[in-house]
C-alpha cells in the first residue's frame, strides 16, 4: 500500500508540476500588458533619480574633501577627487539610462493610447453599423419625397384659404373711376365758386408827383452825404 501510495503521490506532484510549468509558459508567451511595463518603467525611472541625488550629494561631499585638504595632504585630496570622478560617471551613465527608460515609457503609453483609441472607435462603428442596420435608404429617400409632398399640399391649403372671395375686379379701372370722380368734383368745385376772377384789362395807375419828389429829394439827400463823407476821408 505504501508503494501504491507513493506512485500515487509522485504522478501527481509530476502533474502539478507540469500543470505549474504550462501556466508560467502561458504567462510568458503572453507577456506583461502596456499598463504592467509603463507602471514598471515609472519605478525604475524613480529608482534611478533617488540614486541621482544621492550621487550628487556624494559628489558634493567629495569635492569638499578635496578642496579641504588641498595644501594640507595631497594624498586625501587626490583620493577625494578620484572618488568624485567614478561618481560623475555614475551620474553620466544613470542621465542615459533615464533618457533611454524615459523615451521608452513614452512610446509605450503612446501605444497603449492608439490601441485605446482604436478600440473606442471599433466600438462605435459597431454601435453604428447596428443602427444602420434598421434603417433602409430607399424608406429614408420616399419618407423624405413624402414629406416634401405633404409641405406642397399644405402651401396651396394656406394659399386657397387665404385667397380674398368675391373681389374679381381689374384695379385700373377702378384707379381711371377714381380719378374721374377727382376731376368731377374739383369742377363743382370752380363752379360753385363762380369760375376764376376775371384779369383787369385796364393799366394799374402809376405813383402819384407826391411820391415822385419825395423819392427825388432822398436820392439827392443820399447823393450829398457821400459826397461829404468823400471830402473828410
Amino acid at each position: 500500500m505504501s508503494k501504491i501510495s507513493k506512485l500515487f503521490k509522485g504522478s501527481s506532484s509530476s502533474s502539478s508540476s507540469s500543470s505549474s510549468s504550462s501556466k508560467s509558459r502561458h504567462r510568458s508567451k503572453g507577456g506583461p500588458s502596456a499598463q504592467e511595463a509603463i507602471h514598471r518603467l515609472r519605478e525604475t525611472e524613480e529608482m534611478l533619480t533617488k540614486k541621482q541625488e544621492y550621487l550628487e550629494k556624494r559628489i558634493e561631499q567629495e569635492l569638499a574633501i578635496a578642496k579641504k585638504n588641498g595644501t594640507k595632504n595631497k594624498r586625501a585630496a587626490l583620493q577625494a577627487l578620484k572618488r568624485k570622478k567614478r561618481l560623475e560617471q555614475q551620474l553620466t551613465q544613470i542621465d542615459g539610462t533615464l533618457s533611454t527608460i524615459e523615451f521608452q515609457r513614452e512610446a509605450l503609453e503612446n501605444s497603449h493610447t492608439n490601441t485605446e483609441v482604436l478600440k473606442n472607435m471599433g466600438f462605435a462603428a459597431k454601435a453604428m453599423k447596428k443602427v444602420h442596420d434598421n434603417m433602409d435608404v430607399d424608406r429614408i429617400d420616399d419618407m423624405m419625397q413624402d414629406i416634401t409632398d405633404q409641405q406642397g399640399v399644405a402651401q396651396e391649403i394656406s394659399e386657397a384659404i387665404s385667397r380674398p372671395f368675391g373681389d374679381n375686379f381689374d384695379e385700373d379701372e377702378l384707379l381711371a373711376e377714381l380719378e374721374e370722380l377727382e376731376q368731377q368734383e374739383m369742377e363743382d368745385n370752380m363752379k360753385s365758386m363762380g369760375g376764376l376772377p376775371s384779369v383787369p384789362s385796364s393799366k394799374l395807375p402809376s405813383a402819384r408827383p407826391s411820391q415822385r419828389a419825395t423819392t427825388r429829394r432822398r436820392a439827392e439827400e443820399d447823393d450829398d452825404m457821400h459826397m461829404l463823407a468823400s471830402w473828410a476821408t
